[in-house]
């Protein structure tokens, strides 16, 4: 590695400081990557990239040009996380699931954080994701959220911030896990000693965290997969997750409800499902509930788990707590259910549903980010600063048509890491989707998903929008931070 013709200005770079040194985490295995012969990173990148185009692994992007079907982008130089930070990072993302889920739950029960004036009623009940099918319910162990992604972005003061809270249908553990063995073949004698966090047994978990939230009363329960099919953009994940797993993957159609339970064909008839993980949309799971047009999701299965005969992970409903305008009240959120400050800050966030606020971003769209408030996959993002006056322009209209729909954010400076364009070492802005796993305790998987955008300044990452991914290391220092129990004494969360 060239560290001399290596530059990141004016930005946080994740493996070298300001000096052009590299930092305690990345130190020895920039001394490491030194040792190999001209070319041959090349040479692994080139090998990587065939290797995941011959197994497969892909994801789909919609509307795409090219075809919908792409090989999954990945980088092989990776993120390095030092195992101080991470512990911190770590018991920040457990509090923020325990409070989210705490939330949920009083939303749709004893709505205590309204009458107590901490977050407006009227901000959560119009927001698009909720969903009115679920009030009064409370699921198994008090867990509405089992999987979340949470992406988390670093400034130029070093300082980690949550950008969004991803509580529906996260997607992207896959590719964490394919990363990490691609790493491990393809740069095996820079990868072993160095005492990286091991991921591998994030399927095992999942299966318990699942199995752990079952409808009570069952000894053996089975979970299956529930996926809206193979032209879904995550339906490489949902096929390798479910074989990871060794449960079945199943559509709507090999699903039926009988006797007040839910059932999957099998070759030798029906038999019962307790957990379901489902990767479709809460609309599209009921036509007798949701959306009556819907052909992907089962007839009658609220009813089922309304009546609490099966688990749905995650739970219909959970998506208020990722509408980006209730996002900016997740600190207040925390402090009220935990009586704890919010160990990881939100990016300061301003509300276009608030008059005052509103005209502060109508006044500044050139140094501000919008965002639609219900949207994922980086689409209907504004980058003000990188726009053209008609875009604002555009965007200003669509805010005064409907302010609850928009939020905004400075344009925070996303840090960077050393990737490879071409035959060069580049730095390129980067952000970090953990996944938690939330049963009867609280799992976060040791590093995630970081998303790398790979065009010159651009700091859109998505997939979807042209970004690629690299392996995460968390490096370990003794021993690792235990799970977070999920429950308090009195068996809830």
């Amino acid at each position: 590695m060239r560290q001399a013709s290596y530059q990141s200005k004016g930005v946080f770079d994740e493996m070298f400081a300001p000096n052009g040194q590299p930092r305690a985490s990345g130190a020895q295995f920039v001394e490491r990557l030194q040792t190999l012969s001209d070319g041959s990173l090349q040479q692994r990148q080139k090998a990587a990239e065939l290797s995941l185009e011959n197994m497969g692994i892909t994801f789909n992007v919609y509307g795409h040009a090219a075809g919908t079907e792409k090989v999954w982008p990945f980088d092989l130089l990776p993120r390095i996380i030092d195992a101080t930070e991470w512990a911190m990072v770590e018991k920040g993302l457990q509090q923020r699931i325990r409070a989210l889920n705490f939330f949920v739950n009083d939303v749709y029960n004893e709505q205590k954080i309204f009458k107590d004036g901490v977050v407006p009623d009227e901000l959560v009940l119009s927001s698009k994701t909720l969903r009115k099918q679920c009030q009064g319910f409370q699921p198994p162990e008090g867990v509405w959220c089992h999987i979340t992604g949470v992406d988390l972005i670093r400034d130029n003061d070093g300082q980690i911030y949550v950008l969004e809270d991803n509580l529906r249908c996260p997607s992207g553990v896959s590719y964490v896990l394919e990363n990490r063995e691609m790493m491990k073949r393809t740069f095996a004698h820079v990868f072993q000693g160095m005492s990286v966090a091991p991921i591998e047994d994030y399927s095992e978990q999942l299966l318990q965290t699942l199995l752990d939230c079952a409808p009570p009363g069952i000894s053996d329960p089975i979970a299956v997969v529930l996926t809206p099919g193979i032209y879904n953009s995550a339906y490489f994940e949902h096929t390798f997750l479910a074989q990871q797993m060794g449960v079945e993957l199943v559509q709507g159609s090999d699903l039926v409800v009988e006797n007040g339970y839910v059932h999957m064909n099998t070759t030798r008839g029906l038999r019962r499902v307790d957990v379901i993980y489902r990767r479709i949309d809460d609309d599209f799971l009921d036509a007798k509930c949701f959306r009556k047009d819907s052909t992907l999701g089962v007839d009658h299965l609220m009813d089922v788990y309304r009546a609490g005969r099966v688990t749905l992970a995650n739970a219909p409903g959970t998506g208020v707590a990722d509408d980006k305008a209730v996002y900016a009240y997740v600190p207040e959120i925390i402090k009220y259910y935990l009586g704890e400050d919010a160990i990881l800050p939100n990016v300061p966030t301003f509300l276009c549903s608030v008059e005052k606020q509103r005209k502060h971003v109508l006044a500044n769209l050139d140094k501000l980010v919008v965002k639609p408030t219900n949207e994922s996959g980086g689409y209907g993002i504004l980058m003000g600063p990188q726009a053209s006056q008609a875009e604002r322009d555009k965007t200003a209209e669509a805010i005064r048509a409907n302010p609850r729909e928009w939020i905004a954010q400075p344009m925070l400076k996303l840090s960077t890491v050393p990737t490879l364009v071409g035959d060069e070492l580049k730095p390129r802005h980067v952000d970090l989707r953990p996944f938690v796993l939330c049963g009867k305790e609280i799992y976060v998987m040791p590093g995630g998903l970081t998303r790398v955008a790979l065009r010159e300044g651009s700091m859109v990452v998505n997939s979807s929008q042209g970004g690629g991914s690299k392996d995460t290391w968390v490096l370990r220092n003794g021993d690792a931070v235990p799970p977070l129990a999920a429950m308090d004494a009195g068996g809830k969360l």
